[in-house]
């Protein structure tokens, strides 16, 4: 393929994206000691249907009084929130519009590292329309603080991301919509990093369908167990989801499961650390339950937990990861 076969596919991309990307600015009253003052949020959105639903992270409408969205052809709409969940960054907005045109969305499970992305937004919210970078995939499943919940991991890229694109889309050479630019880290040089548009289908669905996200809450908080954590307590096994406490009362507690108890596998698939767990706990159904397998001093044993289900956002830091 010569430099002009790949100029073309990067521009009939972009210009087939472009058409689905909308601004999205908010403005929200917080108080100051002085009294309240307004603050405005910029960013992008992408829209997922022609009738009028938007997606876009939640960090750019969090606490906003009110929504306005601008498309391609000039037009502007004040956007409902139909919802958002804090965890994974993701939010809805709904328009009174019709015959939008809607991005085509990929399969970012099929994504392989190394192949070209572009990054669509209205980077620091310049004037003339979304500002277009290159880049490569740089890596898959990347976990951050934060982000447990986000099961594929952050898809991350050394595309331009720049405040103003949070919410655009990442894009492929085909024009397909693969992830949702999410964040950039100000002090690293070329690390960009989206949602995957697998994670941001389901939780986009979840939204519509009941408002907001559920995820299973047992009563557990822990560590990722390793060998210096193992020798140190004395543990016979090496990996796995070290408890640290368990809630009383809760599912874990009812079902026998202890501090010190080490999970090593659900559902017969083993558990190497918490996101195994997590991800294994994620496709429990309302109502249901799941087999923990426990190492318990040395001596193994099985558990049935039946989660509740929590509606509250959990976030967890490097060295203290657990549900709550």
């Amino acid at each position: 393929m010569g430099p002009t076969d790949f100029e073309n596919r990067v521009t009939e991309a972009v210009e087939k994206v472009s058409e689905s990307i909308v601004s999205v600015s908010s403005m929200r009253l917080e108080r100051r000691f002085f009294g309240v003052v307004p603050l405005e949020g910029q960013g992008s959105g992408i829209i997922l249907d022609g009738r009028g639903l938007i997606v876009t992270n939640n960090h750019v409408i969090d606490g906003a009084n009110q929504v306005h969205v601008g498309l391609k052809d000039g037009r502007t709409f004040v956007g409902e929130v139909v919802g958002s969940d804090e965890a994974t960054d993701v939010a809805v907005i709904r328009l009174n519009a019709e015959d939008l045109p809607a991005a085509q969305l990929g399969d970012s499970e099929s994504l392989k590292v190394g192949q070209f992305v572009l990054a669509i937004g209205n980077a620091l919210a310049l004037p003339g329309g979304p500002t277009v970078s290159t880049g490569v995939l740089s890596a898959k499943g990347r976990p951050l603080p934060g982000t447990d919940f986000i099961f594929e991991g952050l898809l991350q890229t050394d595309a331009a991301v720049n405040p103003g694109n949070s919410g655009g889309p990442l894009a492929d050479l085909d024009g397909r919509v693969i992830g949702i630019t999410t964040m950039m880290i100000p002090y690293a040089q070329g690390m960009g990093f989206a949602i995957p548009i697998n994670t941001v289908k389901r939780i986009a669905q979840e939204i519509l369908e009941k408002g907001s996200v559920t995820r299973p809450w047992i009563g557990i908080s822990g560590v990722d167990l390793n060998l210096p954590l193992a020798r140190r307590y004395g543990i016979r096994t090496e990996s796995g989801f070290l408890v640290a406490e368990v809630t009383p009362g809760s599912p874990a507690s009812l079902a026998g499961l202890r501090s010190g108890d080490v999970v090593v596998g659900a559902e017969g698939v083993g558990v190497r650390n918490t996101k195994d767990l997590l991800f294994a706990l994620s496709k429990v159904p309302p109502g249901g339950s799941i087999i923990l397998d426990i190492n318990r001093m040395g001596t193994t044993g099985r558990l049935q937990v039946r989660p509740a289900e929590s509606r509250q956002a959990q976030r967890f830091g490097n060295g203290q990861q657990g549900y709550r």
